[in-house]
């Protein structure tokens, strides 16, 4: 099984290399770097620490306060973050700063990963969430190189997926040193597949071990005085395509009701950022760029959020969140982000990536579903007018994540055993 999995992943490399250049037709950032995808590093990471590899954006923001709280323990322990795309590489480094090192994490191929693991030499590798890489497990496993899947979770639909693979997935798992699983259910899939009852720890979610800095509260005050001193402002965040014609169908209907309000308006992706501009242009909005820096004017309509690693800090300004991916069939992103702010979160029916999260913030009235532009501007009309309603759901939302706080100690614990002991 492995050999037929690694000979596809050579033949298929040249298609490897064409869906990267008609990638970066549209995001530069593609064409670059290449080297880092096969295991080339040698003079870009300080050996010896610890390896964190978080896939892409949402596994970066789900990493922050691990990386951080790693850092404190663990001073004089270098500490590498890999992704896999553009976008999760600035987000990483717009988090982290000098703080870690950061690379690409190669191709699952024999010869780059041993090549990057001869280079990185790492003590720990933590991988978040569930990137499960045949190959690297394989490495890690033969170097006696502890490895954590942090923040594990597997959905019905992906442990099916493996269950196929029978054999090879067990022996697979047999090479996992833990896996600090989110939930029961998740817990109980591993299981499923043939992981070991000593090798399975459940944390809970790293993604409710977020909170709002004194600087970060202080900086969106500030901003927010701003920009909309007497304004109502609402923020649409991580949209894909499909979801800014309905987002802003919704915020011209919204401005007959109430001619101040402010829509910001942040694609997911950096590469769409001209085109959500091109629309607000075509829409005939008035609209500033968040990069330029140039405060809105009274009359401006639209913000359109083109800069990384500011979300936080633009929930901040917003008295109510609408969270992409959930219209269109993306699964959703990360309503704990807005609700870190206690502000009402809405989103689309599509919240597979959070299924857990988004039940615990609809079961306590912190999290108000819509499916169109319609149902749109409906609560988003309901909650700018009552605002005893707004506060309460906003409200219930900051609860929920304090009530499931407690990941990140859990987990820290539990990586304690594979790391030096902490000097005092």
């Amino acid at each position: 099984m492995e050999l037929l999995y690694t000979a596809l992943l050579y033949i298929i490399q040249p298609l490897v290399w064409l869906r990267l250049l008609l990638r970066s037709r549209k995001a530069p950032a593609y064409r670059k770097r290449w080297a880092e995808r096969y295991g080339y590093c040698r003079n870009k990471v300080t050996p010896d620490g610890i390896l964190l590899h978080s896939v892409s954006v949402g596994e970066t923001l789900a990493a922050i306060p691990l990386v951080r709280a790693l850092r404190h323990r663990y001073p004089s322990l270098p500490i590498t973050v890999t992704t896999m795309t553009p976008t999760g590489s600035e987000r990483a480094l717009s988090a982290f700063g000098k703080d870690v090192q950061h690379v690409y994490l190669p191709y699952d191929l024999p010869c780059a990963m041993n090549r990057f693991l001869n280079t990185v030499r790492p003590k720990l590798v933590i991988v978040m969430e569930t990137e499960l890489w045949p190959n690297m497990i394989s490495a890690l496993h033969a170097r006696k190189i502890p490895l954590v899947i942090a923040n594990a979770r597997l959905s019905e639909r992906s442990a099916k997926g493996y269950g196929k693979l029978g054999k090879f997935m067990r022996r697979l798992l047999s090479h996992i040193t833990l896996i600090a699983a989110q939930n029961e259910e998740d817990a109980a899939r591993f299981v499923a597949l043939g992981l070991k009852r000593n090798q399975l720890a459940v944390t809970g979610s790293l993604k409710f071990d977020i909170s709002v800095t004194p600087e970060l509260a202080a900086r969106a005050v500030t901003l927010r005085r701003q920009w909309a001193p007497r304004r109502q402002v609402w923020i649409a965040t991580s949209t894909h395509d499909g979801e800014e014609e309905i987002i802003l169908q919704a915020h011209r209907k919204l401005l007959e009701k109430f001619p101040d309000l402010l829509l910001i308006l942040v694609p997911r992706h950096p590469e769409r950022f001209k085109d959500a501009r091109d629309m607000v242009q075509k829409g005939g909005f008035s609209f500033t760029l968040r990069s330029t820096g140039e405060i809105p004017s009274n009359s401006t309509q639209v913000v359109i959020g083109d800069t990384m690693g500011e979300l936080m800090l633009l929930y901040g300004i917003a008295d109510l969140a609408f969270v992409g991916g959930s219209l269109v069939e993306r699964g959703g992103h990360n309503p704990l982000e807005p609700a870190a702010h206690a502000i009402p979160v809405l989103m689309g029916p599509h919240t597979f990536n959070f299924k857990d999260i988004c039940a615990k913030l609809q079961q306590a009235d912190g999290l108000i579903t819509v499916t169109d532009a319609d149902s749109v501007v409906k609560e988003v009309s309901t909650l700018l007018t009552d605002e005893d309603y707004r506060l309460w759901y906003g409200r219930h939302a900051v609860e929920v994540l304090h009530q499931n706080q407690g990941a990140l100690t859990r987990l820290l614990q539990l990586l304690q055993p594979y790391l030096p002991q902490r000097s005092h």
